[in-house]
């Protein structure tokens, strides 16, 4: 085993996998076991509302049921990130103590999606937010009327470039193209960036293989850990499937694994779920060890993947 390679998936227990997701667990299993790495398995269960434990034992279950094992993580406690709020506050404390951190009342629907990750249509922030320019006596006034902010980080007016490893060169201008990003709800649920940024951080993570719907977030993500003192990971984001036009979504209960068991055996899953990434001529049967002697992200699509009737 190569110790230096850590890899993650770390899915959110918001509802059950569907075959978008196991895609992006297929490939992160992949690309480290090919390079004979440490794999965690992480449960990003920030929001108490929108997650639930019952949710997380079953894609444990359906982890196990397709073969993909993991060397460390969930169900221990302290790979829960529901578990790990010491530290998001310490690296928040962090930020504050150099000035980067203030109080926002923007959208509320901003801010409750803010502990997830984001979907496409969230990604941004408006780079002008007018809460960064509050006097004190409008901060006083907001409190007195008994609103309660959220805590947005100031990001600098500086290109990040990341170096992804299926799509090459992001470059994000942070205040222009994204612009500050919550940190922390008003309810005191940290924000899935600083806590996904902390935890890749504090367990060791030199890769992360995730949807091409984060790769924006890489930038950032890569600025925060830098700037509280750590090395970012390598990022490597995988093509989306798509039903219909649109992406696969636990929210929508498109082809959920509860349903893909009822109708095929693991190893056929596999199978159609590595050709529908390019890596067979066809939908075979096949293990996921099977697939590690020829895995090359060179076989892999940069476009999105609508799935056929036939492979439903």
């Amino acid at each position: 085993m190569d110790t230096r390679y850590v890899g993650r998936f770390a899915p959110s227990p918001s509802g059950y996998l569907h075959m978008g997701n196991l895609l992006a667990m297929l490939l992160a299993w992949l690309d480290c076991r090919a390079r004979g790495g440490r794999l965690i398995f992480r449960m990003e269960d920030l929001d108490p509302v929108r997650t639930s434990p019952a949710y997380a034992r079953a894609i444990a279950d359906d982890l196990r049921w397709l073969g993909l094992g993991w060397d460390e993580g969930y169900p221990d406690p302290a790979y829960c990130q529901s578990s790990r709020t010491e530290l998001y506050e310490a690296a928040f404390r962090t930020l504050e103590a150099r000035g980067l951190v203030y109080p926002c009342w923007c959208s509320r629907a901003q801010r409750l999606a803010a502990a997830s990750a984001p979907h496409p249509g969230e990604q941004t922030c408006d780079p002008r937010c007018r809460c960064a320019r509050l006097t004190e006596p409008e901060k006083a006034d907001l409190l007195a009327a008994g609103r309660k902010p959220a805590w947005k980080v100031r990001v600098p007016d500086e290109t990040v470039t990341v170096q992804d490893g299926h799509y090459g060169t992001c470059a994000q201008d942070l205040a222009r193209d994204g612009g500050d990003f919550i940190l922390r709800r008003a309810d005191g649920v940290y924000a899935y960036q600083l806590a996904v940024s902390v935890d890749d951080m504090a367990m060791g993570v030199t890769h992360v293989v995730r949807g091409r719907d984060l790769l924006a977030s890489a930038p950032r993500q890569s600025w925060l850990i830098r700037t509280l003192g750590g090395t970012p990971p390598a990022y490597c984001h995988l093509p989306l499937l798509t039903d219909g036009g649109g992406k696969l979504s636990k929210r929508l209960g498109s082809l959920s694994t509860q349903a893909l068991r009822s109708r095929y055996r693991p190893e056929e899953l596999v199978g159609k779920l590595a050709y529908l990434a390019g890596l067979l001529p066809a939908p075979e049967p096949v293990s996921p060890a099977g697939l590690i002697p020829a895995f090359s992200w060179d076989k892999v699509s940069r476009e999105d993947i609508p799935i056929a009737d036939e492979l439903i």
